[in-house]
């Protein structure tokens, strides 16, 4: 089992090394196959020679100071002050740190103190009998067997796998604020395009209305042109309510009521920057929830250690110090004054199997164990292998898009001239207008999406949103 370990003496990013290495030499179950077998030596996506480079350098750090709008800022460390889960969480750690208390008082001896005063009558006489005493009494268990220090144990990795755990709902909050904020950005922007469409098609309607009072349009182009004029406001009116549901999720975030009165003003940024993904194997080290998962996991090591050795005989030191008399005020005096030494060794003979049963069920809870891990793991390498195909793919389509988009435009314009010019006919100019908006939404809609996989790329790779947050964790 694992062996003389403190881990509240050390910060969770010092300690995960000694704790792999102590585990792997400690259990038949904990072996090197958990970091060593599961682990790609890199990452499966094809890539450029430039993109091979970028593996040998580490993942960034601080990737929150790439975004120079002040505002994100500002709600980031809004969200890591009033976000009411994360307040939860805080809770949570500060609970699991008493627990360390409690656990390591079982290293220390118990000492009470008892007072006792009584007062009777003695039937059928009219008597009375009256008894007091005072009991000083001290209880102290040997940890002959390391039990004791398997429980200490047990409890110090689960503070430290809330601690990870911590940071990384720290990450993924910044993550979540960030997103979200470009979301708003992004409902911002779709909204001014339905509006624009809809101005537009009122102005295509007064120009075709204009033309049928001439005698130049026919009856059927004012008819569609009026029910495309109210599908646009229809179409806005929606954009509006999705604009008001993505500023509300902002609010939550941020742990502001959900008013849907926040003003965002910024523009998507396109990044064409690359990213280093650093290697796999450094990923167990460096992402907190995968961290998290390993002291879950050691904890459920030590908690077997713990109940293998309740089946082990305990050795009990007690003493105590008391006197008793008939008056409070004769007790204390010396020449009444008693102790007591008492040494009490006891072993469980029969439970009906309730110990080794207890031992059975530790083993399957570390399998189980094991097993979630290895699966946290396979879902965090799968994390960044979506993402970067993601990216690639995102980036694509980006560059597609804005071409489609240059032509639905310019086939937009010329659709109308020719309408005019009696060229085409109304429909053709409605389908050239519907694949000109469809595309300038679209381009907005990617660059978004590119914005948010990239967050959720630095995520997945367990890169911090503070330079400061990365030194305080090796330090």
């Amino acid at each position: 089992m694992v062996q003389g370990l403190k881990p509240h003496y050390y910060s969770v990013s010092a300690a995960i090394l000694s704790l792999f290495l102590i585990s792997c030499s400690s259990t038949n179950e904990l072996s090197e196959k958990f970091q060593q077998s599961q682990t790609p030596v890199s990452w499966s996506e094809e890539r450029s020679n430039a993109d091979v480079l970028l593996n040998a350098f580490d993942v960034n750090h601080d990737w929150l100071a790439q975004l120079e709008t002040p505002q994100i800022h500002q709600f980031v460390a809004l969200a890591l002050d009033k976000n009411l889960q994360l307040k939860q969480q805080v809770f949570a750690v500060e609970i699991q740190k008493q627990q360390l208390i409690v656990s390591g008082s079982s290293f220390w001896p118990s000492l009470d103190l008892s007072l006792k005063n009584s007062r009777r009558k003695l039937t059928p006489s009219t008597s009375y009998s009256s008894s007091a005493s005072l009991d000083l009494n001290l209880q102290y268990e040997l940890d002959i067997w390391g039990k004791l220090s398997d429980a200490d144990r047990q409890s110090n990795l689960e503070y430290m796998a809330l601690k990870a755990s911590f940071e990384q709902a720290k990450q993924q909050l910044v993550a979540d604020v960030v997103i979200a904020w470009f979301a708003v950005i992004e409902a911002n922007q779709l909204t001014r395009l339905y509006k624009q469409r809809t101005d537009n098609t009122k102005q295509n309607l007064a120009i075709i209305e204009s033309g049928y009072q001439q005698g130049l349009n026919s009856a059927l182009d004012v008819y569609l042109t009026r029910n495309e004029v109210n599908n646009e406001l229809s179409r806005t009116t929606d954009q509006i309510n999705n604009q008001k549901q993505t500023i509300r999720q902002l609010e939550r975030l941020l742990g502001k009521y959900p008013a849907g009165t926040l003003i965002v003003e910024a523009d998507l940024p396109l990044l064409n920057s690359e990213i280093p993904l650093g290697l796999p194997a450094e990923l167990i080290s460096r992402k907190p929830s995968l961290m998290a998962s390993w002291y879950q996991l050691l904890a459920k090591d030590s908690a077997l250690a713990f109940a293998h050795k309740q089946r082990f005989p305990s050795l009990t030191l007690s003493a105590s110090l008391g006197d008793s008399g008939t008056d409070l005020g004769d007790l204390l005096s010396a020449s009444t004054l008693g102790w007591s030494l008492l040494g009490n060794l006891t072993s469980p003979i029969f439970n009906a199997g309730k110990l080794e049963a207890n031992e059975e069920q530790s083993r399957l809870a570390l399998k189980q164990s094991e097993q979630g891990y290895l699966d946290t793991l396979q879902s965090a390498f799968s994390d960044v292998e979506n993402a970067v195909a993601r990216e690639s793919s995102l980036k694509q389509r980006y560059q597609m898009m804005v071409k489609a988009q240059e032509n639905a435009i310019a086939a937009q314009t010329l659709s109308f001239e020719q309408y005019q010019s009696g060229l085409v006919d109304y429909p053709t100019v409605l389908d050239a207008q519907s694949r000109s908006y469809d595309a300038q939404s679209t381009v907005i809609q990617i660059k978004n999406q590119l914005l948010a996989n990239r967050i959720k790329l630095y995520l997945a790779l367990g890169g911090d949103f503070s330079s400061a947050a990365v030194s305080d964790k090796t330090e």
